[in-house]
């Protein structure tokens, strides 16, 4: 290879160098996509789910009885759950919406919210006392953020998947609008729980205005979800040129150590002719001896 390449081994160097960073790349936009991917799906299902419950709860604003209420205030309740279970998600052991404290599960238990959230309430009068001593609560530092949220106020850092070029993924469950998720579908399930003491009136009209919230939540969550999808795109098209370079390098690499694939072709059937030859002569020679030599 020395002589060769005449003793300049500076630009195989350099293009060996970009290969193994490419390789590096390759792992961290895999990672990346993965990340990306599972945190959309987690968005989804959140979105699925708010659009549920609040096309539920504005219906009970037709259909107030008893038993009604019961059903959409039990809904609220196994959602919150599953709402808190996607922001919860985590993917390779790495929380999604934890900030840089992947190592932690961000949101504390649907029955821990709802303790906080119907000691906060208990003994509001009507609807819209019980809406504003909520949102209180979780826009207080000592309220959410504290008991609620465990995740790391520092978002992570982005994520580098080629030359120069980084995506964010900054979402944490302690987001505005997550925040109102919650708070409306916490609300909705408690609106008919008898510690808080609502009358019947006052427990649809909440119910009717926690729908309402939730609908008016909707357009963010797809704000979200097109934020992340953008990520999505550029790790995708991050790819596609680190594959597109790799390729190349890989090209550039051959040129100039590679054999001429038709001459080693020619060189080695030539080397093929040349050992049958001998392994016949060979073969010929052993079975001489006197007696056929005299004959």
């Amino acid at each position: 290879m020395s002589a060769h390449l005449n003793g300049e081994f500076s630009h195989l160097a350099d293009i060996e160098h970009s290969l193994e960073r490419l390789s590096s790349f390759s792992t961290a936009t895999a990672e990346a996509g993965l990340f990306a991917t599972t945190m959309q799906l987690s968005l989804e299902n959140l979105d699925q789910r708010t659009g549920d419950l609040a096309n539920s709860l504005t219906a009970i604003g037709n259909f107030g009885q008893d038993i009604n209420r019961a059903q959409v205030s039990s809904q609220a309740k196994s959602e919150l759950g599953a709402m808190i279970g996607s922001l919860n998600q985590a993917v390779a052991g790495r929380s999604l919406f934890a900030g840089i404290a992947t190592d932690h599960v961000p949101l504390e238990s649907a029955d821990a919210l709802l303790q906080e959230i119907r000691t906060v309430i208990t003994g509001s009068a009507t609807a819209d006392d019980a809406i504003t001593a909520a949102r209180a609560w979780f826009n207080d530092p000592a309220g959410f953020e504290a008991v609620i949220y465990r995740g790391s106020a520092q978002s992570l850092a982005p994520l580098s998947v080629g030359k120069n070029d980084e995506v964010s993924l900054t979402l944490r469950a302690d987001n505005s609008t997550f925040r109102e998720v919650l708070l409306n579908t916490t609300l909705a399930a408690l609106a008919t729980d008898g510690t808080v003491g609502l009358s019947d009136t006052e427990q649809t009209d909440l119910l009717k205005k926690t729908g309402v919230g939730l609908t008016n939540t909707k357009d963010d969550i797809v704000g979200l979800r097109a934020d992340v999808g953008h990520a999505e795109a550029r790790i995708d098209q991050a790819e596609a040129r680190n594959s597109a370079t790799k390729a190349s390098l890989e090209f550039a690499r051959n040129k100039l150590i590679g054999a001429d694939p038709f001459e080693v072709t020619t060189r080695l059937q030539s080397v093929q002719v040349q050992l049958q030859s001998l392994y016949t002569v060979t073969a010929r020679t052993s079975s001489l001896n006197l007696v056929n030599f005299l004959r």
